[in-house]
């Protein structure tokens, strides 16, 4: 387990600068557990929780890219992340269904789900792009998850776990591995009066044995979601469905492959900007 509330943000100058520079760079840094991303020409600046940064691994990778042409390292403190998360953060509206807000967020038209976040860190707002999806295709399996279980696979702030309180999920278990990340999600399940229906845990997802779920949510990176997969498949129930994001469109055959490994039949996919969704069905 982790306690992210001390990060170090690398800001990384790029020369000449380019959105898809930023966009590689991006991609070549979540392999090394750098889980948050701002672009502020002409710098990318990236978040990693202090105990993961190594700076050996750092400069490997940026040798490899001349448009990097210097990067600076600094500690980040939570409240100071917290601001810069509060003046970043615009309300997502999903299909005219699902607005996710927070506190400081004003003049926001109402939508049949509402979830108000207040994070403490921002966890689960920074990839917009698999939080949409993932919200889509939950959308679609509304009527199955009413009164079902679901388990929410490094939760975060909880959205998709609240989500599914509201759509009727009889029972929902939220798990995330950093304990800032469960603190957030335990408050915003009790903000949004869902906290009777929604578990919050701290841990890995070894947790998962404990009982089986008729939904599996996993919105992480694709080294953690092919290392758990064979966890997800046993924690699944029969005829269960497995929602998978966080990991770019050519992630998916590694992802698949890991999935089909274990018995797991692939039921969709959607794509946004890069970004990927698979299902697949027990």
């Amino acid at each position: 387990m982790t306690n992210s509330e001390e990060y170090i943000e690398v800001a990384i100058r790029i020369d000449p600068f380019s959105e898809e520079m930023a966009e590689i760079l991006t991609a070549e840094l979540s392999e090394l557990s750098y889980d948050m991303f701002l672009t502020e020409e002409p710098f990318l600046k990236c978040y990693v929780q202090k105990e993961l940064y190594r700076s050996r691994e750092l400069k490997v990778v940026l040798s490899g890219y001349p448009a990097a042409t210097e990067y600076k390292a600094s500690m980040v403190q939570g409240q100071n992340w917290n601001r810069q998360w509060e003046e970043s953060f615009q309300p997502i509206v999903v299909d005219g269904t699902v607005t996710i807000k927070a506190k400081f967020n004003e003049d926001v038209p109402k939508t049949r789900f509402n979830i108000w976040i207040d994070p403490q860190m921002a966890f689960g707002t920074g990839y917009h792009h698999t939080t949409f999806m993932m919200i889509q295709r939950m959308l679609e399996l509304e009527s199955y998850i009413r009164g079902r279980s679901v388990v929410d696979m490094g939760c975060g702030t909880a959205i998709l776990a609240i989500l599914a309180a509201k759509m009727g999920a009889g029972k929902v278990f939220a798990v995330d591995i950093d304990a800032v990340a469960a603190r957030s999600a335990w408050g915003n399940a009790r903000w949004n009066r869902v906290g009777s229906k929604v578990e919050t845990a701290c841990g890995d997802a070894s947790l998962l044995q404990m009982n089986t779920y008729d939904v599996l949510l996993a919105n992480i990176h694709r080294n953690i979601v092919v290392q758990d997969m064979h966890t997800y498949a046993r924690s699944l129930r029969r005829g269960g469905h497995l929602l998978l994001s966080g990991f770019y469109d050519a992630d998916v055959p590694v992802v698949c492959a890991a999935a089909e490994a274990q018995g797991l039949t692939f039921a969709g996919s959607s794509s946004r900007e890069g970004w990927s969704c698979l299902e697949f069905v027990k």
